[in-house]
């Protein structure tokens, strides 16, 4: 988005609209993950909202973290902290203006779809990139006062798009690529929620490169985007159900490991207290028995 369009649409921010922002990270435009942002964006526009989209390939994003991030001079070069530096960069107004563009857009969104493929596990090295250096500490969050159910973006949902090569059986817990909610906790708690998003459930296409019914998945996104803001969040533990103390390590607190200590799940896939992991916690909105 350049300059001007930008001006549009935080203009239309201001004016109240609905506004989203699709993250692309797929270099091939022919690709499945480029139609299911095409989708997206059609089916919010018809809907009203206003939509900003990151291509980042076709943007040739910068998805590494440098000290060429800040601009001007950097407090203590002699012993340098990205953190700190990034965040007194972004109050200050000295962060480089690719980084700033991106927060602009962020901060002007409703809603945030981060649409992918896939990648060991994980995500594209572009998309992590973004998150490294978008989500500065100062924007998107503060240490222990501004995280988790505190962050800073806590009036924004967010929802992963994703495609996969291999078949939805693969990523069971019986399966040979393991429990699909494990692959996802660390982006979805360890990245969105930390930084305050409410998480919606992802919108998974297992084994895209098999898939025979490509116009009714796009059908089928179109229809669930027409009603996505009606949608509850995955559930995570409350800040306040951690001890907040540097010298306790932020644990549970007694007394919710004893509420759930005759339950049959832990409580997240993350907190699951030595017990098995509560099914479907990061793929099912109030699936966490907390």
């Amino acid at each position: 988005m350049n300059t001007k369009g930008m001006q549009h649409y935080t203009q239309h921010a201001a004016r109240g609209r609905k506004r989203a922002l699709v993250v692309l990270a797929h270099p091939e435009h022919t690709s499945f993950n480029y139609a299911m942002k095409e989708a997206a964006v059609e089916a919010l526009e018809k809907d009203g909202w206003e939509v900003a989209v990151s291509d980042l390939y076709a943007m040739k994003f910068n998805p590494l973290v440098s000290r060429d991030d800040i601009t001007e001079k950097i407090q203590d070069p002699e012993n340098f902290k990205y953190g700190p530096e990034a965040m007194n960069a972004w109050k200050e107004g000295r962060l480089s203006e690719d980084i700033v563009a991106e927060q602009k857009k962020l901060e002007a969104a409703d809603l945030v779809i981060f649409q992918y493929p896939t990648f060991w596990f994980g995500l594209p090295a572009m998309l992590k990139g973004w998150f490294d250096r978008v989500l500065t500490q100062g924007f998107a969050y503060t240490l222990v006062s501004s995280w988790f159910d505190n962050g800073r973006l806590k009036n924004k949902k967010a929802v992963l798009s994703f495609t996969t090569g291999g078949m939805e059986s693969m990523y069971t817990p019986t399966g040979i690529y393991g429990d699909i909610n494990v692959i996802l906790w660390p982006i979805q708690r360890g990245i969105l929620s930390y930084c305050g998003f409410q998480v919606l459930e992802p919108q998974m296409n297992y084994g895209i490169t098999q898939a025979p019914k490509r116009a009714q998945i796009l059908e089928a996104w179109k229809a669930r985007l027409s009603k996505i803001m009606e949608e509850k969040p995955i559930s995570f533990p409350a800040n306040e159900d951690f001890e907040h103390s540097f010298a306790g390590g932020f644990l549970l607190k007694k007394e919710v490991l004893e509420n759930n200590s005759s339950k049959k799940y832990g409580l997240t896939v993350g907190q699951h207290v030595g017990k098995a992991l509560p099914p479907d916690n990061q793929v099912k909105a109030g699936s966490a028995e907390l």
